[in-house]
Parts: C-alpha cells; structure tokens; sequence
C-alpha cells in the first residue's frame, strides 16, 4: 500500500490504520494553522474560533434549517447541493494550500479500486440479506416498480449527488478544517458526523444512523487516498445499491416527511 498523500502527512500511521492511536504533534498543529491563515474568506484574527463557528453552522445549523423547512424543498434538495459543493470547490481552488489534485486523481482510484471491490461485494450481500429479513416489502422494488426512473438514477446520482456530497464532506471539511481537527481519526470522526446529520432532512432514524456509518467507510477511504474520485466511485457504488435493494426509500426526496 502507498504511504498516504501529503496532505494527511502530519498523521501519516493513522491514515494507514485510522483504528490507531493518533496524537497531534506540534509541526501538525503548525501546520493547520499555516492553513487557517492561508484560508480564502478566513478573517486574520481570532481565525479558528471564525473556523468553529463557520463549521457548526455549515454542518448543523444548515441541515437543522432543512430539516424545519423540508416540506417546501420538493425539486430542490440537489440543485442545494450542487450549489453548496460549488462554493466549497472554489473556496478549495482558491486555497494555496490544498492540492489540487485531491479533486480527482485518477492514479488513486487506480490503485486503491480493488480494495474497494473486495468490502463492497461481501458488504452487498450482507445488506441484500438484511433487507429481505427486516423489509421484505422494500426489497428490489425500486427497479421492478419503475425500472426508466431507476435506470435514470444510476445514470445521475454519482454525477449530481455523489460527487458534490463527497467535495463538502470530505475534500473541503477535511482541508478547511485541518485545524479544528488535526489528527486523521478527528477528521473521519467528524466527517462521518456530519454526514449522517445532514441527512436528518429525510425525517427518518435510518437516514442519519446508515449514513453516518457509510460515512466512516468513505472518509476512511479519502484519508488513505486522498481522492475525492476513488470515494465517489465507492460512494456512488454502495448509493447506487442502496436504492436497488430497497433502502433508497430512506433517503430519497419523494418520501420526506412520510
């Protein structure tokens, strides 16, 4: 296995193991600072308290506002998303300090695809199995019911969904707040968080709880690649079974509210 990229150096041993012990060290702590200040739109004082606050209200006080006003968001949750993952796109392209590259690299994905064959296809089938055990009555019935729509969603989901979700919740939370979370196992636990909180918008317990645990395994994935594409392709794979077994119920914008 590669080392991991250079990003995530100033925690090196945990991006290969992220279940290993992290501890931050100076030249890390240094580091983000040296990034807080480099910042687009970061003020040069009181620099991380701006980042707190900048963070709670992006990833709870946004998903809260959501929540409260889901019933008139019908068409509108990912043009939302598309616009939020541009404006992180651009605040991360004009961060000297972020590589550029970590928005795709192909030679990752490359690298690192056959790691991601090997959880999903046992993961599949243990989800298939669940599923027929606890809702039979959800089990395949997207494609059977409406094959064209399903069809349809396998096509755009990674392209309008996946990619913007994995710019915000892993490229740019884990560059812009370097310095809030210094440590690999911080910026996966706080990625994960806030993916399953953002998913509260689909008024169910599943949403938030399956996310946030599919949202472990993606930032554990973008912390030992450092590519936003190699976690899209993981991301779309599990989304796009998701919504083939019959879980996409949970998180499909039709069924908000219900």
């Amino acid at each position: 296995m590669s080392s991991p990229p250079a990003v995530f150096s100033s925690d090196s041993d945990a991006s290969e193991s992220p279940s290993a012990s992290v501890q931050s060290s100076p030249a890390a702590d240094e580091d983000g600072e040296e990034r807080a200040r480099s910042a687009p739109l970061v003020p040069s004082r009181f620099r991380r308290l701006y980042l707190v606050v900048e963070f709670v209200l992006l990833f709870v006080g946004l998903p809260v506002l959501l929540y409260t006003q889901r019933h008139s968001l019908d068409g509108w949750i990912v043009p939302t998303l598309v616009v939020l993952a541009g404006g992180c796109f651009w605040v991360l392209w004009k961060d000297q300090c972020f590589n550029r590259r970590h928005l795709w690299d192909r030679s990752a994905f490359r690298q690192h695809v056959t790691r991601t064959l090997r959880w999903f296809v046992p993961g599949a089938a243990l989800v298939a199995v669940g599923v027929a055990w606890l809702r039979p009555d959800l089990l395949w019935t997207f494609p059977q019911a409406y094959p064209k729509a399903w069809l349809l969603l396998m096509v755009t989901y990674p392209v309008l969904s996946v990619y913007p979700q994995e710019v915000i919740f892993r490229a740019f939370l884990f560059h812009r707040y370097d310095a809030l979370f210094p440590s690999t196992r911080a910026k996966v636990v706080a990625s994960s968080v806030a993916f399953g909180v953002a998913h509260i918008i689909f008024a169910n317990w599943v949403a938030p709880i399956m996310t946030t645990i599919g949202g472990v395994q993606f930032s554990r994935t973008y912390a030992k690649t450092g590519s936003t594409l190699h976690v899209t392709v993981e991301h779309g794979l599990w989304g796009c079974f998701a919504f083939t077994v019959g879980l996409g119920w949970y998180v499909y914008s039709g069924a908000i509210g219900v």
